[in-house]
C-alpha cells in the first residue's frame, strides 16, 4: 500500500532511495513491487472472493465453511482458513451471524404481497403458499420446505434436508413444478433469505412464476401455511423423540402422503380430503 506513494514522489522529483530509507524498506523492494504490481496470490485472492459472492448471493445462509465446500465442489482447491480470511475482508457472513451489528434486520422483499391474508382460490394452481420449519433428532436438526395449494389445501411440492439453505426452497419448489406445471400462479413467502435467494427468484421467473412476500413478524401473512406445519407438529413431530434424520424424514412423508392426502378431511373442502376434493372438482370442470 506504500508503494504507490514512492512512486508518486518520485514522480514529484524526490528521490526514491530518500523515501524508502525514511519509510523502513529497501528501494529494491520498490522496484521489483513495480515489475510485478499485483502478485500471483493477489490474483488468485481476487477470483475467489468472486466465486465466494456468487456463492454467497445464490444462498445467503451459507456462511465460510459452506462456501469453502462449494469452492472445492468447483473445482478451486482451497483451504478453509484461507476462504474464513478472504470473507472476514469482504464482510460476506451468513444470513444467521451472531456476530454483533450484524444482520439484525430482515432483508427487503423481492416481491409485493399479492395475497394479502386471502386464503382463498377458485381453481388449481392460482396461489402457492411455501414455508420452512424445522425438528431436532438425535442426529441434529432436520429441515422441511412444503408448498401448499390454498385451493384443496394440498402439499404440491416439499423438500427435506439436514441444511437449511436455499437449495431446499429450490427443491420443493421444483417438485412441485414437475407436478402441476404451472404458469402464473402465484407463489407467497415470508421474507426468509431462502426465499430472497437470487436461486428461489431465478426459478420463479424461468418457470412464469409470480413471487409474493408477507411483512416482517407477521405471521398472520401466512398463516394458512403455518396451520399445515401446527398439524404436522402435533401429528408427527411431537408424537416421539426422533432418534436419526432419516426415520422423521419416512415420518414425515408418510404423514404428507398417506394421512393429510388421502385420510384427513377438511370441513372447508365439504369434509373431502385434498385428493378427493382435486379429483372431483377436476372431473366436474371437465364435465
Amino acid at each position: 500500500m506504500i508503494y504507490p506513494l514512492v512512486r508518486e514522489l518520485a514522480a514529484e522529483n524526490i528521490p526514491v532511495a530518500v523515501t524508502c530509507r525514511v519509510l523502513g524498506f529497501s528501494p529494491q523492494a520498490f522496484y521489483k513491487w513495480c515489475a510485478n504490481p499485483v502478485s500471483q496470490r493477489d490474483w488468485d485472492d481476487a477470483h475467489l472472493i468472486n466465486a465466494a459472492l456468487d456463492i454467497h448471493a445464490d444462498d445467503p445462509a451459507f456462511g465460510y465453511r459452506f462456501i469453502a465446500d462449494e469452492l472445492r465442489e468447483r473445482g478451486l482447491a482451497v483451504g478453509e482458513n484461507r476462504v474464513a480470511r478472504l470473507c472476514s475482508q469482504q464482510r460476506i457472513w451468513s444470513i444467521f451471524a451472531k456476530k454483533p451489528g450484524l444482520n439484525r434486520k430482515a432483508g427487503p422483499p423481492v416481491h409485493d404481497d399479492l395475497v394479502d391474508r386471502n386464503f382463498t382460490a377458485t381453481a388449481p394452481n392460482v396461489t402457492w403458499l411455501t414455508d420452512i420449519t424445522e425438528h431436532p433428532t438425535g442426529e441434529g436438526k432436520l429441515y422441511l420446505c412444503a408448498i401448499k395449494d390454498v385451493y384443496s389445501g394440498r402439499i404440491v411440492g416439499y423438500s427435506i434436508d439436514s441444511r437449511m439453505k436455499a437449495s431446499l426452497a429450490v427443491t420443493a419448489l421444483r417438485n412441485a413444478i414437475i407436478r402441476r406445471d404451472p404458469i402464473g400462479t402465484v407463489v407467497h413467502s415470508d421474507r426468509g433469505s431462502q426465499f430472497r435467494s437470487h436461486a428461489f427468484v431465478r426459478t420463479l421467473a424461468t418457470n412464469g412464476l409470480i413471487g409474493s412476500m408477507g411483512r416482517v413478524g407477521a405471521c398472520g401473512d401466512n398463516a394458512a401455511m403455518e396451520s399445515f406445519f401446527a398439524l404436522l407438529q402435533r401429528n408427527v413431530l411431537d408424537r416421539q423423540r426422533w432418534a436419526t434424520r432419516e426415520e422423521l424424514r419416512l415420518a414425515i412423508i408418510t404423514w404428507i402422503e398417506r394421512t393429510y392426502h388421502r385420510r384427513r378431511r377438511q370441513r372447508r373442502l365439504g369434509r373431502l380430503t385434498p385428493v378427493e376434493y382435486e379429483t372431483l372438482t377436476h372431473a366436474a370442470a371437465a364435465a
